[in-house]
C-alpha cells in the first residue's frame, strides 16, 4: 500500500493535533508533508521534531525565523517558510495527496480553496470556507473533481448516514436533516445570568476539547449556526429541510430522516479522532484510538428544541442562511470581531449577538461573483463591526 502524504493546515489547533495523533497510529499508511500554523512556535517545534515534515509554514516571518533557528539547533531538516502564499504552496504541492483544512476562521479560506483547485482530497474542518464562499467553493469542488470530506463531527455523521452514491436531497429519498448540538456550557443557565459570563466560563465546554474561539461559538450556539449554513452547502439542502436538535450528551452526532420514516443516526464518543480517521481512510475504516461507546454506562440520551431567544446567535445564522447573498460573510466576520472582543474583555457575552445583529443591519448585501468579492465583503464587515464595537463596550 502506497503511503499517502498529508498537509495539515492549522496543525497546532485541536483538530490539527488530533489529526497528527491518528496519523501517528498508522505510519505505514500516512506521512506528513507539511505543517502550517499561525504563531505557536513551541507547539510547532514539537510537532516538527515528532513528524519530520518536509515543510513547515508560519503565518509571519518573525515566528518562522524563531522556528527555523530552533529546528536548526535540534538538527531537524524541515524547511521553514512564512506567509499566506507559502501556506497555499503547502496545500497544493504536487507531492501532497490530502489536505486537512483545520485553520480556524476566515484565514482558512484561501489555502483550503487552493487545495480544492489543485484537486487534492480535502478534509474540511474549516467551516468558514463554506460559510463565507459556499456557492463559489462548491463550484470549485465540482470543477476540480476533488473529493471533499467533512470533518466537523455533525457533518461527518450526516455524510455517514447518507447513501454512498448521494447526489441530491430528493433522489436520495430524504425528508430532513437533524443537526445535533450539545447546547454548550450554558444550556441550563438562566438567561438573566448570562450577562456576567466570563471568557474562562465560556471556554469550558462540557464534552469537547476545543480552541477558545470555537468554544465561545459553542457557548453562544453560533457554532451550530455556522454548521447549519455549512450543511446547506455541503449537502445541497434548503434551510427549511434542516432542524437543529439540542442533545447534551454529544453521543448522537447527527441524524438523517428519510421519507419512509426511517431515521439513521451516527453515534460515538465525543472525540474528533473518529471523523478524522473516517475521512483519512474513506471509503475504508481504520482505528482512531477512540474508546468504544458504552451504552450501559451512558444510560440515557436527551433531546431539546433550541432556545433562540436565549441563544440569538443561532437565529441570526439561520436567518443569514435564508437571506443568502453576503449575509453569511457579514455574520462570520462580525462574529470573529465580537468573539475576539469578548475574549479580551472588551465585550459582554450577551453583547456578542448584539454586535453581530447591528453589523448585519447596517451592511449592504450583494451577490458575490468572485472570491475577491467575498474577501472584500469580509473586510468591510470587519471594519464596520470594529467601528460599532465601542458603542457596545462592557461597563
Amino acid at each position: 500500500m502506497a503511503v499517502k502524504t498529508i498537509t495539515v493546515l492549522g496543525s497546532t489547533g485541536s483538530v490539527g493535533k488530533s489529526t497528527l495523533n491518528v496519523i501517528a497510529q498508522h505510519p505505514d499508511r500516512y506521512a506528513v508533508f507539511a505543517l502550517v500554523a499561525n504563531r505557536s512556535v513551541d507547539k510547532m517545534v514539537a510537532q516538527c521534531l515528532a513528524c519530520q515534515p518536509r515543510i513547515a509554514v508560519m503565518r509571519d516571518e518573525e515566528s518562522a525565523s524563531e522556528l527555523r533557528s530552533r529546528l536548526a539547533d535540534a538538527g531537524a531538516g524541515t524547511e521553514v517558510l512564512s506567509g499566506d502564499d507559502r501556506m497555499n504552496t503547502a496545500a497544493t504541492d504536487s507531492a501532497v495527496d490530502m489536505v486537512m483544512a483545520a485553520i480556524v476562521g476566515a484565514a482558512g479560506l484561501a489555502p483550503t480553496l487552493a487545495a480544492v483547485n489543485a484537486g487534492k482530497r480535502v478534509l474540511l474542518a474549516n467551516k468558514e470556507s463554506l460559510v463565507m464562499a459556499g456557492a463559489l467553493f462548491m463550484q470549485a469542488v465540482t470543477r476540480s473533481g476533488t473529493v471533499l470530506l467533512p470533518i466537523d463531527s455533525e457533518h461527518n455523521a450526516i455524510f455517514q448516514c447518507l447513501p454512498i452514491d448521494y447526489q441530491d436531497f430528493e433522489t436520495a429519498g430524504l425528508k430532513r436533516i437533524l443537526l445535533t448540538g450539545s447546547g454548550g456550557p450554558f444550556l441550563h443557565t438562566d438567561i438573566a445570568e448570562l450577562g456576567a459570563v466570563t471568557p474562562e466560563q465560556a471556554c469550558k465546554h462540557p464534552n469537547w476539547s476545543m480552541g477558545k474561539k470555537i468554544s465561545v461559538d459553542s457557548a453562544t450556539m453560533m457554532n451550530k449556526g455556522l454548521e447549519f449554513i455549512e450543511a446547506c452547502w455541503l449537502f445541497d439542502v434548503a434551510p427549511d429541510k434542516i432542524d437543529v436538535v439540542v442533545h447534551p450528551q454529544s453521543v448522537i452526532h447527527s441524524m438523517v430522516e428519510y421519507l419512509d420514516g426511517s431515521v439513521i443516526a451516527q453515534l460515538g464518543n465525543p472525540d474528533m479522532r473518529t471523523p478524522i480517521a473516517h475521512a483519512l481512510a474513506w471509503p475504508e475504516r481504520i482505528e482512531s484510538g477512540v474508546s468504544p461507546l458504552d451504552f450501559m454506562q451512558q444510560g440515557r440520551l436527551d433531546f431539546f428544541a433550541p432556545d433562540v431567544v436565549k441563544f440569538p446567535c443561532l437565529r441570526l445564522a439561520m436567518d443569514a442562511a435564508t437571506a443568502g447573498k453576503t449575509a453569511q460573510v457579514v455574520l462570520n466576520a462580525a462574529n470573529e470581531v465580537a468573539v475576539d472582543a469578548f475574549l479580551s474583555g472588551r465585550l459582554g457575552f450577551l453583547q456578542i449577538a448584539d454586535l453581530i445583529d447591528a453589523t448585519l443591519q447596517r451592511s449592504t448585501l450583494i451577490e458575490p461573483s468572485s472570491v475577491e468579492a467575498v474577501i472584500g465583503a469580509d473586510q468591510e464587515a470587519r471594519a464596520l463591526a470594529s467601528e460599532l464595537l465601542p458603542s457596545f463596550f462592557s461597563a
